[in-house]
């Protein structure tokens, strides 16, 4: 197996064959974070899973009937007990689409679509790249972007 270690802004992760594990520095934001690592090793797809810890998590609900998101932040101390996504290009540059599970300390769980988190202690993530583009398009009908095979490159 074939190693190798790395280091951008407010992560550090280790390549182990095709995969990268990826750690966020506590206090960094996630969808920061992820978005650089992503540029910095030219990931055009993949997907994107994870868990860790937040004390700041903006969730967002998409509504169809207005085709908008309704975005609420939660500032408390919450484990995130998942985070799972895909990594696409849309206007050309790198889209990250991720939903996220969170813990309280009441035990009830919070979500919905992460529109950014702040790492409160630990945030872990691995990423599996794919070699292939694909685009995403908006889909003004629905108000959302789809993937676009047409225009995604293999």
């Amino acid at each position: 197996m074939d190693a190798q270690n790395l280091k951008g802004k407010n992560w550090t992760a280790r390549k182990a064959d095709s995969v990268y594990i990826v750690s966020i520095a506590d206090k960094s934001s996630i969808v920061d974070a992820l978005n650089d690592f992503v540029i910095s090793q030219k990931i055009p797809a993949g997907q994107i899973t994870g868990i860790g810890a937040t004390n700041e998590a903006t969730l967002r609900f998409f509504d169809p009937s207005t085709k908008k998101y309704v975005d609420k932040t939660f500032r408390e101390q919450m484990e995130i007990s998942s985070i799972a996504g895909n990594i696409s290009v849309a206007d050309e540059k790198p889209l990250l689409h991720l939903h996220i599970t969170l813990g309280k300390s009441d035990y009830t769980a919070l979500a919905g679509h992460l529109l950014d988190a702040k790492i409160r202690g630990a945030g872990e993530f691995f990423i599996y790249p794919v070699n292939s583009q694909v685009i995403k398009v908006k889909n003004d009908e629905v108000g959302l972007n789809f993937y676009d095979f047409e225009k995604s490159q293999p």
